[in-house]
């Protein structure tokens, strides 16, 4: 089972929680207890969270876009399904980002190698808090309960994202609301590097290992470190 320091936080230590990893996570958890634990946690949690998405909804409405965004990522085998999101960027994102790189060759390279920007022109001010507090992701949780997502699982990835991925293990699970990319020194990794992150998770996927997860996720929440 996955212990709370055998989680890495870098790419290195990814390596050798692989080289630890004692089970391929296909178990009775793996196949219907992990399905159980997410519904009955977003059921539990909804009547408390609910309230939260709506009010954080009208503060995005606010500055004249829509509170949701919604867009096409890869699934559990490769299906792709509708994610959905708090809108933490302007409404031209796309026209802005696009602009952006032409004009900045040291941006182009990071949006290459990484797929996000560390100074991203596209993100509003509230867009910022809700990122940081990981926030944004919270509407997610109607893609768990419809099964296109678990709680914890590999960072949900784009379809025009795939010839930049190296692995096969993300298309073996359900992409998370949270997971070991997410938790593990994100804002300096590749995107490729993505692979060992969700390796790792599916060799080491266990009751434990996710609860640990989770615990992790709810301490960066509170600290305001996510991006």
């Amino acid at each position: 089972m996955a212990h709370f320091s055998e989680i890495g936080t870098d790419t290195d230590s990814i390596e050798t929680s692989i080289a630890r990893a004692n089970g391929p996570g296909s178990g009775f958890y793996a196949s219907y207890a992990k399905r159980a634990l997410d519904i009955t946690a977003v059921v539990l949690a909804l009547p408390i969270l609910l309230p939260l998405i709506l009010l954080l909804a009208l503060l995005v409405r606010r500055d004249g876009g829509p509170a949701f965004f919604v867009q096409d990522r890869v699934g559990r085998n490769g299906r792709l399904f509708r994610l959905w999101k708090l809108r933490t960027m302007v409404v031209d994102a796309e026209e802005r980002l696009a602009d952006h790189l032409a004009r900045n060759p040291a941006a182009r390279a990071e949006w290459h190698e990484r797929q996000k920007l560390r100074d991203d022109p596209r993100i509003t001010p509230l867009g910022r808090v809700l990122r940081k507090t990981s926030l944004d992701e919270l509407p997610q949780l109607l893609n768990v309960l419809r099964g296109e997502m678990s709680l914890v699982g590999p960072r949900p990835m784009m379809p025009d994202q795939q010839a930049l991925y190296p692995g096969r293990d993300y298309y073996r699970l359900r992409p998370g609301l949270t997971g070991f990319w997410q938790i593990s020194g994100r804002n300096g990794t590749a995107f490729a590097g993505r692979a060992h992150y969700d390796a790792a998770y599916a060799a080491r996927l266990s009751l434990v290992t996710d609860l640990v997860v989770l615990l992790r996720t709810v301490r960066i929440v509170l600290r305001g470190t996510g991006y």
